[in-house]
Formats: structure tokens, C-alpha cells, sequence
């Protein structure tokens, strides 16, 4: 005997599947906005941590994907300038914010850094999106007050916007010299997955 499904049922089997597909093609996005750390610098680009964090994501079950917009010599200001048309371009549901590395090489006033990362959080929550800040620290010849005042400026802003915060990039890697170019400031290819798993530990929960 033929059996025939009732139109109901058959059209919430229709829109189920379309809604699986829909959703197996639009995977959740997580927005990188770094500088020079982030964006492969003198290795090769499948060798970054922002690469590899895309093939470990992309093997969750659901998928996220991964946008790395980080630029070389980024500062966060080009960064805040950058970021409202990179949320509307690409809706990610987390933000990654690596930036403030150059702004802390060039000496630049701590406030003026407190105020753009503040401004690129408040962006990216008045959009639902949730925000790991990352943390960077400076060779020691840059001073004590300088070098601590920068930690408080990201320790502070996860403080009281509640974003997810790593606090050292470069944790475990940074004062390890076979782990470093010669330039003393970014990571070799080899030393990429330690730089992941830093970011992983801020990251993980966000994806919950």
C-alpha cells in the first residue's frame, strides 16, 4: 500500500532540512583585528596562529569560521577606524582585539589606547558581539611604569566590560629566543601553536 505523508508534515520536514542547510553554510564568524602578531609576519601565512585557530574551529561541530583582518603595523587607532565597517561586513559573533603592540613601540600616550580599545568594545557590544581582548607586554627598557600601566589598561577594560581577556600573547614564547625571529618581537613559525593555545584559553569560553 502507498503511503503518503500528510502536507504538514512534510512541509516541517522541507523547512527542517532548508534550515540545516542554511545553517551548515553560514557558520558562526570570529573577527581577528591584530596587528603584525596576528597577521603572519616574515612566515608563511598557513603557519599563524589565526590559521590554525581556522582549521581547529572549523572542525567543531557546529563549524565557525574566521576573518583575519589584522594588518602589519596596525595601531589601535587604524584598528577602531577600521572596525565598524569590518562588524557590518562580516557579523561575527566574537571579536578578537590584538592591538596596541605598536602603539606601545612608539611610546604613545596609555589613555589614548585605553580610549580606542574601549571604543572598539563598545562597538562590537552594541552589536551583540562578544569581545576576547588580547594582551600584549614590552621589552623591559621601556620601564616599569610604562610596561605596568599597559597591562592595567587591558586587565581594567575586560574588568569593566566584561570581555574575555588573555593577558599575554606571548606567554611561554616570548622570553624562549629559538621561539622568536631575530627581530626579538614576533614569534617563528614553530612557536605559533603555543601562541594558539594562550588565545584558546580566552577564547573557549566565548564559543559556548
Amino acid at each position: 500500500m502507498r503511503r503518503f505523508l500528510c502536507w504538514p508534515v512534510l512541509m516541517a520536514w522541507i523547512l527542517w532540512g532548508a534550515l540545516g542547510t542554511a545553517q551548515a553554510a553560514s557558520p558562526k564568524t570570529v573577527l581577528v583585528l591584530g596587528d603584525s602578531l596576528s597577521a603572519a609576519h616574515n612566515i608563511p601565512v598557513a603557519s599563524g596562529w589565526v590559521q590554525l585557530l581556522g582549521a581547529r574551529l572549523a572542525k567543531m561541530e557546529p563549524a565557525w569560521a574566521v576573518v583575519n583582518a589584522s594588518i602589519s603595523g596596525e595601531t589601535s587607532l587604524s584598528g577602531r577606524h577600521r572596525l565598524p565597517e569590518l562588524l557590518d561586513k562580516t557579523q561575527p559573533a566574537i571579536l578578537v582585539v590584538e592591538l596596541g603592540a605598536n602603539d606601545g613601540l612608539r611610546g604613545l600616550p596609555l589613555g589614548a589606547l585605553r580610549e580606542n580599545l574601549a571604543a572598539m568594545i563598545d562597538a562590537a557590544q552594541q552589536r551583540k558581539v562578544r569581545v576576547l581582548l588580547i594582551g600584549i607586554e614590552l621589552p623591559v627598557n621601556y620601564g616599569p611604569q610604562y610596561r605596568d600601566g599597559l597591562r592595567a589598561v587591558y586587565a581594567d577594560l575586560a574588568r569593566n566590560k566584561h570581555t574575555g581577556l588573555v593577558p599575554f600573547l606571548l606567554d611561554g614564547v616570548a622570553l624562549r629566543p629559538e621561539l622568536m625571529q631575530e627581530d626579538g618581537l614576533h614569534p617563528v613559525a614553530s612557536a605559533q601553536p603555543q601562541v594558539l593555545d594562550n588565545v584558546w584559553k580566552g577564547l573557549q569560553p566565548l564559543l559556548r
